[in-house]
C-alpha cells in the first residue's frame, strides 16, 4: 500500500507451483484447438500485432489471510498473511478476439455447455497446471478477459508468465494462468490435476482424509472463482505504539486499510468498529480506478465494473483507543455481501474474510506509557500477532511444550511400569510409551511408512517427542489400535510435567570408541561451517573426543534433533563423513531452504534455517544409526532382516538433489578400498548446475576411478549444458544403468523428490531390475 494504486512489478506477490519455465519469445506458440471450427497456432508477434486492451487489475491469491486459519487448525496451505494481493496495469489481447479467430460464437445453439481449457508450459510432477472458465465468460465483452504480455509498461518478467498469460478480472489468482501456451474448448472443465486439488472451499468438517476418500475435490459445487468481499487495517500496523504523552501534541489518528470484491462488483462502503461490533463507524473510500487514465479509455462504458482494490481512512480522536480493547473492520460491497464476524475454518484455508480485529494493550517503556498495536498473525514462518499467542504461549527457553494428551477410546486394558516396557525392545516385541501410554507396534512394524527401524530404534522407550515432533494428526490417531495400557505412577516412571526438558547432555560409555548409540540423544556441539555455495553448506559437529568415531554403517543415516521455537524438530540426515575420516567429529551437508526464496514453500526449511543460524558452541542432537540397507564392502550388501548377506558386481544409483549424500558415502566406501572392484554409475538430477552438490568431488573421483561414472541431468540447464536435460526417462536409465545379469545381481539405489523415484521404479522394473534389487532410501 505504500507504493500506492499499482503494484511495481518487483514487489507484486508471486505464487507458483513449482519452477519458472525458460521459454524463447521467438520459438514461444499459443495452441487454440478443440471444439473449435479452426485451429490456431499463433507465435507472439502475430499475437501483439492484435488489437488491444489495457487497465489495471488487482490479483488476490485465495490463500490471503491463510495463516489466522493455520492458527485455528493447520490447513494444507502456506502462512500467506495479508500481503498476498497487488494491482498493474495489465495489456494484452481480449480472449474473446482469440476465440472469434477460431470460429466460436455465442449464436450457436450448443448442445452441451462449452468451457474453455488453459494450459500452461509449466511442467510439474502431476502435469501441466491448469484451468478453465465457461465458453460464455470467455466471449463476454463486459468481463474483460484478455491474454497479457505486458505489466506496467513492460513485457512480463519470467515469474509474472513471461511471454503470455491469463487475466481474470474480479478471480482468484489461481485461475489466471502463467506461461500460457495452449487454449481447448471442451464440452468439459479442464482436466488437470491443479484445477481439481486447488483452489476449492469446503464445509468446516471436512478433512484431508475425508475429501480424499469421499471425492470432494470433484464436487463443482465447492471450486472458487469469484474473489470474496474483504478488507484489513494496514494502519495501525503491527507492532506500532503510540505513547501516552504524544496525546498532548497530536489530537487525532488516521486509520488505513485496503479493501476489495470479486466479479466485477463495487466496495461501496466500509466501516470502523471501537466497541467489539456494537456500534460501526463509516470510513471515507476512495476508488483510484475510476479515474485511472486507462479505465477512462475502456470502450461500452454502459456497463461498469470494479476490478481493483479500493482504500479507506478515518480520523479518529486518539482518546478513543483509551479503553478500547480492539479495532475491527468490516467492507460491504454493492450486492450486500459483507464480512463474517468469525472465522469458518476450512481444508484449504482459503476465503478467509472474517473482520480484521487489531488487539490493543498498554505497554510501559521506562516511565513512558504507550498504547502497543497487534495485528491477528505475521505473514510466514514471523513470529507474533495475537492470535499465535494464543496459540503458543511463552515458555522457558529450555523447554517444549507438549502436544495436547492423544485421547484412547479404550478403558485401560493393564498397567505398566517403565521397566517392564524397557524388556520389550526387539523386533518380535515392540513397545512403546507416548504419552504416558503403552503401545505394542510389534505388528504395524512391517507397515511403517518410514521403515522398521525408525520405530525399533524407540522400541521399550518412552518416545512421545521423537513422536510428536515428526507425525501428523493422522499418525497419531492410528496409535489407537495398538494400544494395550497405561504406565504406573511408581519411582521408574518419568515426571508428569506438562512440559519435556531437552537433555543438555548425556552419559556415555566412556570404553567405548564409537559415538552413535541407538537408544540415547547424543549432545554435539557445532565447531566449522564451509560454505561451498549461495545455499550450500558443510556443517561440522564434534563427538565426544578426538578419539570418538561415529560408528554408522554404509547406507544408513542419523537423526537430528533441535529445540526450533521452543518445540522439539526432528530431521533425518545422511552425514558424508567416512570410516576413512579422522575421528572426532562429524560433517553434515545441508541445502539451506531460506524462506522467501520458493513461492511453494514461503517460510523455508525449518531445520536447516536453524543450522545457519548457529554460533560456534551451538548444540545439537542426534541418535543412530537408522536404516535398512547396509553396504559392507567388496560387493557384499545387507538388507536388514535379511537372512544372509548379498552379492552385486555392480551398483547403479539415481539422486535427487540432496539425495547425493547417501550416494557419496557408498562411492567413498567402494573407491577407497583398492580391493573393492564393484562398478558404480550414477545418475544424478537437479535442477540447475548450480543446483550439483559435491560437483567437484565426484568429478575427480571419476578421474581417478575408471570404475565409477556419472550422468548428470538437469531440467532447468543452461544454454552452454554438455550433458542430459529434462527428467530421468528409461531411455536415460538404460543408457546408464547396467541392467541384473546372472549370476551377478546388480542391484540400483534411490534417493531423491518422490515423484522422481516413483517414476524411476517402474524403468527399472522394465530393464530387468526385480523388486528386491531397488532400493529406496
Amino acid at each position: 500500500m505504500e507504493q500506492g494504486f499499482t503494484t511495481s512489478t518487483s514487489l507484486h506477490y508471486v505464487r507458483n507451483h513449482g519452477p519458472v519455465p525458460k521459454i524463447s519469445w521467438d520459438t514461444h506458440r499459443l495452441v487454440v484447438d478443440g471444439l473449435v471450427p479452426k485451429t490456431l497456432n499463433l507465435s507472439m508477434d502475430d499475437i501483439i500485432k492484435m488489437p488491444y486492451r489495457e487497465f489495471p487489475v488487482t490479483l488476490v491469491c485465495a490463500g490471503n489471510r491463510r495463516k489466522e486459519q493455520n492458527m485455528i487448525k493447520q490447513t494444507v496451505g502456506f502462512n500467506w498473511g495479508t500481503s498476498a494481493i497487488s494491482t498493474s496495469v495489465w495489456r494484452g489481447v481480449p480472449l474473446r478476439y482469440i476465440l472469434k479467430l477460431a470460429g466460436c460464437s455465442l449464436d450457436i445453439d450448443y448442445e452441451e455447455p462449452r468451457h474453455v481449457c488453459f494450459a500452461g508450459a509449466d511442467k510439474l510432477p502431476n502435469g501441466y497446471y491448469g484451468t478453465s472458465i465457461t465458453l460464455d465468460w470467455s466471449m463476454d465483452d463486459s468481463r474483460d478477459v484478455i491474454l497479457a504480455y505486458k505489466m506496467n509498461g513492460e513485457m512480463l518478467s519470467p515469474d509474472h508468465g513471461y511471454p503470455l498469460r491469463i487475466i481474470i478480472p474480479g478471480v482468484i489468482g489461481g485461475r489466471m494462468v502463467k506461461w500460457l501456451s495452449k487454449i481447448t474448448v471442451s464440452n468439459k472443465e479442464s482436466d488437470s490435476y491443479y484445477h481439481y486439488y486447488d483452489n476449492r472451499l469446503f464445509p468446516p468438517n471436512v478433512d484431508s482424509e475425508r475429501a480424499k476418500k469421499e471425492g470432494w475435490w470433484y464436487n463443482p459445487e465447492y471450486i472458487i472463482y469469484d474473489l470474496n468481499i474483504n478488507s484489513i487495517i494496514s494502519s495501525p500496523a503491527h507492532d506500532e505504539r503510540i505513547p501516552i504523552s504524544s496525546f498532548v501534541s497530536v489530537s487525532e489518528y488516521t486509520l488505513k486499510g485496503y479493501a476489495y470484491t470479486g466479479g466485477g462488483r463495487k466496495v461501496n462502503r466500509v466501516e470502523i468498529s471501537l466497541d467489539d461490533g456494537k456500534t460501526w463507524l463509516l470510513t471515507n473510500l476512495d476508488h483510484p480506478e475510476i479515474n485511472h487514465p486507462d479505465v477512462l479509455k475502456r470502450p461500452n462504458k454502459s456497463i461498469r465494473r470494479y476490478w481493483c482494490w479500493c482504500f479507506w481512512s478515518l480520523n479518529v480522536p486518539l482518546y478513543s483507543f483509551i479503553g478500547c480493547s480492539e479495532i475491527r473492520v468490516r467492507a460491504w460491497d454493492e450486492s450486500n455481501n459483507t464480512q463474517p464476524e468469525n472465522p469458518t475454518w476450512n481444508l484449504t484455508g482459503m476465503m478467509n474474510n472474517c473482520h480484521f480485529k487489531v488487539k490493543i494493550s498498554t505497554v510501559t517503556n521506562g516511565k513512558d506509557v504507550a498504547l502497543r498495536f497487534e495485528h491477528p498473525t505475521q505473514a510466514g514462518s514471523n513470529p507474533g500477532g495475537w492470535m499465535v499467542k494464543q496459540e503458543q504461549p511463552a515458555e522457558t527457553n529450555d523447554t517444549i511444550k507438549k502436544p495436547p494428551v492423544l485421547t484412547i477410546n479404550n478403558t485401560s486394558k493393564g498397567l505398566f511400569t517403565m521397566k517392564q516396557v524397557e524388556k520389550h525392545n526387539t523386533e518380535e516385541d515392540c513397545w512403546i510409551v507416548i504419552e504416558k501410554k503403552v503401545y505394542d507396534c510389534t505388528k504395524f512394524l512391517n507397515d511403517h511408512p518410514g521403515g522398521v527401524d525408525s520405530i525399533l530404534i524407540n522400541a521399550g522407550t518412552d518416545c512421545t517427542e521423537e513422536f510428536n515432533a515428526i507425525h501428523s494428526i493422522k499418525a497419531k490417531n492410528m496409535l489407537a489400535d495398538y494400544y494395550i495400557g497405561d504406565l504406573t505412577e511408581d519411582s521408574t516412571v518419568t515426571s508428569t510435567s506438562s512440559t519435556t526438558t531437552i537433555p543438555k547432555s548425556i552419559t556415555t560409555n566412556e570404553d567405548s570408541l564409537i559415538a552413535l548409540n541407538p537408544k540415547v540423544w547424543l549432545s554435539c556441539p557445532f565447531i566449522e561451517k564451509k560454505i561451498i555455495s549461495h545455499n550450500t553448506r558443510i556443517f561440522r559437529f564434534a563427538l565426544q573426543s578426538n578419539k570418538h568415531s561415529l560408528g554408522l554403517p554404509v547406507g544408513n543415516h542419523i537423526f537430528i534433533r533441535a529445540s526450533i521455537n521452543n518445540q522439539a524438530v526432528i530431521r533425518a540426515y545422511t552425514p558424508i563423513t567416512t570410516s576413512h575420516d579422522p575421528p572426532g567429529y562429524i560433517d553434515l551437508l545441508i541445502k539451506v531452504y531460506f524462506k522467501n526464496e520458493n513461492p511453494q514453500f514461503p517460510d523455508g526449511g525449518l531445520m536447516s534455517q536453524y543450522l545457519e543460524s548457529l554460533n560456534v558452541g551451538d548444540k545439537i542432537d542426534i541418535k543412530g544409526p537408522i536404516g535398512s540397507f547396509n553396504y559392507i564392502g567388496r560387493g557384499q550388501y545387507r538388507i536388514k532382516r535379511a537372512s544372509n548377506n548379498k552379492n552385486c558386481k555392480q551398483i547403479g544409483m539415481i539422486a535427487g538433489g540432496t539425495g547425493i549424500t547417501p550416494m557419496y558415502q557408498i562411492i567413498q566406501s567402494v573407491l577407497n578400498d583398492p580391493d573393492d572392484s564393484t562398478e558404480l554409475s550414477l545418475i544424478y538430477a537437479n535442477r540447475t548446475e548450480k543446483d550439483i552438490l559435491l560437483r567437484n568431488e565426484l568429478d575427480e573421483l571419476v578421474k581417478r576411478n575408471p570404475r565409477f561414472k556419472i550422468y548428470y541431468i538437469l531440467s532447468r540447464p543452461s544454454s552452454n549444458w554438455e550433458f542430459g536435460t529434462g527428467y530421468v526417462t528409461e531411455e536415460i536409465i538404460r543408457k546408464n544403468i547396467s541392467p541384473p545379469s546372472p549370476p551377478s545381481r546388480n542391484i540400483a539405489l534411490l534417493c531423491g523428490p518422490p515423484p522422481m523415484l516413483e517414476s524411476c521404479i517402474p524403468n527399472l522394473e522394465k530393464i530387468g531390475f526385480a523388486n528386491d534389487e531397488i532400493i529406496k532410501f
